[in-house]
């Protein structure tokens, strides 16, 4: 059971997943490629640095694959990955504080109740 969750070869579903559900698969396939063109004003790496820091919040293990496999053929070094991470570190981390507010608010709004 050790290799149940986020195995690189669960990849190998994805065509039949697109086939179960072909309008919805093309249209995420299509806002995908969309959103990964190469011809808009952000450049490649940047464009790859960033969906390594949105994989890595939303903590997408198959994301980060392909993402930092294309950052590094997109010219990006160590280094920017690592700073990613860290900015991703530190955006996460904002937004847990921002919804324990929220948490605070409901919880003196029930604590008064």
């Amino acid at each position: 059971m050790s290799d149940c969750y986020h195995s690189p070869r669960d990849l190998e579903w994805a065509q039949r997943l697109v086939q179960l559900a072909p309008k919805e698969a093309q249209a995420f396939l299509n806002l995908k490629a969309k959103a990964e063109r190469s011809d808009g004003l952000i450049p490649n790496k940047y464009r790859e640095l960033i969906s390594i820091a949105v994989a890595l919040t939303t903590q997408c293990a198959y994301c980060i694959d392909v993402h930092t496999q294309r950052a590094a053929r997109a010219g990006a070094s160590a280094e920017e990955v690592a700073e990613t991470v860290f900015l991703a570190a530190a955006l996460r981390a904002g937004a847990a504080v921002g919804h324990g507010l929220l948490a605070l608010r409901l919880f003196d709004q029930a604590a008064s109740s």
